[in-house]
């Protein structure tokens, strides 16, 4: 099975200018927690990501507010990306070595299309060991998207 077989398509995204609060305002209209963030929203080149996480932790424990920029928050540099054609084990796999629950889907040209969450892989497969196998690896902890560095997260 292929990624684009199980990825939510399309996903909304915002760019690194955008008010943190749009971002926050997109995850409670859909229910997400992350959110891509692209250079510009017509071209969609992936350059980050932000999730809830990200806000209140480099916005609001800092003592910003909502207007603060998305640029301010964002996981940035190294950010795993998969590409829709793809097998599946690909993202399994991207997902347990980086200790990630969602991985953004591109393109041949860097362009966001898509977005798998461990759901899409629980939900949409039907292979339930692994799943549980990567669920579990996910889970554990001491990720690189999991260490504070001071009062700045290590990207």
């Amino acid at each position: 099975m292929k990624i684009h077989d199980i990825m939510t398509k399309n996903p909304s995204c915002v760019t690194a200018d955008s008010p943190v609060r749009d971002a926050a305002q997109l995850m409670l209209s859909e229910d997400v927690g992350i959110v891509p963030v692209v250079d510009a929203l017509d071209r969609g080149q992936l350059i980050g990501v932000i999730t809830d996480r990200d806000i209140a932790i480099r916005c609001v424990a800092d003592g910003r507010d909502g207007t603060c920029r998305v640029s301010d928050a964002m996981s940035t540099g190294d950010v795993k990306t998969c590409s829709q054609d793809d097998e599946i084990d690909s993202v399994i796999d991207t997902m347990r070595a980086e200790q990630v629950r969602r991985i953004p889907i591109i393109d041949e040209r860097g362009s966001l299309v898509g977005i798998v969450s461990q759901a899409d892989i629980l939900l949409k497969t039907y292979d339930g060991q692994r799943a549980e196998q990567t669920i579990e690896a996910i889970s554990k902890p001491g990720g690189a998207h999991t260490q504070i560095v001071g009062s700045r997260w290590r990207q």
